[in-house]
């Protein structure tokens, strides 16, 4: 999710050495050996800079620290407090940069977007772990692998995110199409296009739809997202896990195509989606005017209060999605980084992580995905249920505001296999110092295609090979 949304990708980041005045943005220190304030501890509190929590205010994040701050009352070394950083992701990384450069804010634990890592560690500002603190086959492999830069892991993967596909069970049968056809993780994009070539056969008196589909697509972080969506479908990779370029304009031209392909506004795409975020194609979704739609796992909750659940549905995105989500890192200048390292422990442990999910995050955490009543699964923690949903068990969770219902067992059951089986096939974006560079220069050359009648993708693929080539070398 993008905007005010922390949990969506960052749209923008700048070039590392021109922003990032200590030496180490330049040299890459942060990249090499232990931090040497790794296990110093100053008197409390522990303090979480973190960007706005979408859970609302006194969120999970929020019932969490609140959550480690009862477990510790006794201790006030390891008390713990959550500053939430204002405005959009952008803002918030500008901040953070600012911050953690100048020692203005005594910050001793980072909330980051999975795709600021490579930027922040090589700059020096934040710690490498040491292996025992980060060694997890509970975690998702490919989530694990936002948090480490050059073979090293600087951070724990708090919240995750994964492209989802959704779609209107009730207005797919008003258009005849029965329980067999209905989406499935299974399904390819062609698939998709063949569904929505079949709506509107249904009852004549009902309303079609406007078109098929909508998805983000206004120039910012959500173009990228699609954008390598369609890439990761082509089988079209950007750079290698160090951060080296290796598209070539074939292989561009393969990706863009694939792009252009989902989005052929003639046949299946809503037009407004060329100027939607994630919320605008929430509103297009929930009012009828498209039947599917690319969104966040954040989107099924935020449906509650607008459809009844027997109305909707998620399954896995076609071919794979890109992650998105935030790590957690302790600041290299963090005085109490011991007492950190415990706080990150719990706020990404099994229990922490059910939390964050029954909360309408997507975990982390593979045990976080299985059944309660499974002997040995994870519970979220008592008092942070009681907090968020009072009077009701996590796994029952009670009928948001405007609702008929809260999803039944079997549909909260089914949405929560969705994300589990996206997130094990899910992809990164490219890992990268320069992302914004990178990131900027993708959206300008895609979304001149977009508004081209004829675009001319020979063209348009050498165009942004020279671009990226220039962004990679931090150029």
């Amino acid at each position: 999710m993008s905007g005010t949304w922390t949990r969506r990708p960052s749209r923008t980041l700048a070039l590392g050495c021109l922003l990032l005045t200590l030496s180490a943005a330049c040299t890459g220190s942060g990249a090499e050996g232990p931090s040497p304030t790794a296990g110093t501890q100053a008197p409390g509190p522990i303090i979480v800079a973190s960007g706005l929590d979408v859970t609302g205010s006194g969120g999970v994040r929020q019932q969490l620290i609140a959550e480690w701050n009862r477990q510790h009352q006794d201790d006030p070394d390891l008390r713990a407090q959550i500053v939430e950083l204002p405005g959009g992701a952008d803002q918030q990384r500008s901040q953070l940069l600012g911050a953690l450069q100048s020692g203005s804010a005594a910050y001793d634990i980072v909330n980051l977007d999975v795709t600021w890592i490579p930027e922040f560690a090589e700059a020096g500002l934040i710690q490498a772990l040491p292996d025992s603190d980060t060694d997890d086959s509970d975690v998702i492999p490919e989530v694990l692998s936002t948090t480490r830069w050059k073979s090293r892991t600087y951070a724990l993967p708090f919240n995750t995110d994964v492209g989802l596909l959704y779609y209107r069970k009730d207005l797919i049968e008003q258009s005849g199409i029965n329980e067999n056809r209905q989406p499935t993780g299974e399904w390819s994009w062609q698939n998709l296009y063949d569904s929505i070539a079949t709506l509107g056969n249904g009852q004549p008196e009902v309303d079609d739809p406007e078109k098929g589909w909508t998805t983000q697509l206004a120039p910012y972080e959500g173009l990228t997202v699609n954008v390598m969506d369609a890439f990761a479908a082509a089988d079209v990779r950007i750079a290698s896990a160090d951060g080296k370029y290796t598209a070539t304009p074939d292989t561009l031209k393969d990706g863009l195509q694939e792009f252009l392909t989902h989005v052929d506004d003639n046949r299946t795409l809503l037009p407004r989606a060329l100027t939607s975020n994630e919320d605008a194609t929430l509103d297009d979704f929930a009012e009828g005017r498209v039947v599917y739609m690319r969104n966040w796992p954040y989107a099924f909750g935020a449906l509650q209060s607008r459809l009844a659940p027997e109305r909707y549905a998620a399954v896995p995105l076609p071919g794979r999605s890109v992650l998105g989500g935030q790590n957690l890192a302790v600041s290299a200048a963090s005085p109490r980084s011991a007492a950190a390292r415990k706080l990150l422990a719990f706020l990404t442990g099994p229990r922490s992580e059910r939390c964050l999910l029954d909360a309408g995050f997507a975990a982390t955490r593979l045990s976080s995905y299985t059944a309660e009543k499974t002997t040995g699964a994870p519970a979220c923690w008592e008092a942070v249920t009681e907090a968020l949903r009072p009077g009701t068990a996590s796994a029952d969770p009670v009928p948001r505001e405007g609702s008929a219902r809260a999803p039944s067992a079997r549909e909260r059951s089914e949405y929560i296999g969705s994300v589990r089986r996206a997130l094990e096939e899910a992809v990164q974006r490219p890992r990268t110092p320069y992302y914004g560079a990178f990131t900027r220069a993708l959206q300008s050359a895609v979304y001149g295609l977009l508004t081209d009648e004829s675009p001319d993708l020979d063209e348009a693929a050498e165009q942004l090979d020279e671009a990226l080539r220039e962004a990679f070398a931090g150029r």
